[in-house]
């Protein structure tokens, strides 16, 4: 082996145990500074005094009919509603805003009766229900007593009566409700009709409804300043 290929072979092996012995060698410990910083003179800000802040008083004189007093004071909201509707949850809300909007105001909640003819019907429809109830439970013994031939209805709704009972129950009361409910809510100021779901065919918005009481109670309040 010539003295180039021992160069190149020992070269190698000399570097990899250079890096294994600087590797397992601690390494030597910093170097202390014995220098200390010179502190450094801060500039001194002047001292800004603080200057009270002028706000704007309010005026003493004169009349605000919007914000002068409890705003809805004096004032009454009705609220006719359908209750066999399950409108209530809706008129208790409508109400507990108006009331928190314009403090002061008295909202009334009532319910709105269907017509005439339709709580005349519907105060019918149970006395009905019952009676067939009865026919097709004892009607075996209550048509002989009578002397009466039971109709061809009455054989037809014996041959099921657990169906023909709870048939009878169900519709029964569902015509009842429909003819006890009016789909009303109807909102009053003062006695004046503000909004009708029977006419609009929807309930009214809660900014709707807070512009037109609330224009309402300027109206009443400029008509008192005159």
């Amino acid at each position: 082996m010539d003295r180039t290929q021992i160069l190149l072979v020992g070269l190698p092996i000399f570097l990899f145990f250079t890096d294994i012995i600087n590797l397992f060698s601690p390494s030597p410990p910093p170097k202390s500074s014995h220098h200390n910083p010179i502190p450094q003179p801060q500039p001194q800000q002047p001292h800004l005094q603080q200057q009270p802040l002028d706000f704007p008083t309010k005026k003493q004189s004169g009349f605000d009919p919007i914000v002068a007093g409890p705003v809805g004071i004096g004032n009454t909201v009705s609220i006719d509603f359908c209750i066999s509707c399950s409108y209530k949850g809706t008129a208790v809300t409508v109400k507990n805003m108006l009331e928190s909007l314009f403090p002061g105001i008295n909202v009334v909640l009532a319910n709105y009766p269907p017509p005439l003819p339709k709580r005349v019907i519907s105060k019918v429809i149970p006395v009905i229900q019952t009676g067939i109830i009865i026919a097709i439970t004892a009607g075996d013994q209550i048509f002989p007593r009578l002397g009466v031939t039971p109709p061809q209805l009455y054989y037809s709704l014996r041959a099921n009566k657990f169906r023909s009972i709870a048939s009878t129950w169900l519709l029964a009361n569902f015509v009842q409700s429909f003819l006890q409910s009016s789909g009303a809510f109807e909102v009053y100021f003062n006695g004046e009709l503000v909004f009708s779901k029977l006419k609009e065919n929807r309930f009214p918005g809660e900014f709707e409804l807070k512009e037109l009481i609330g224009n309402r109670i300027v109206g009443v309040r400029l008509l008192e300043l005159k």
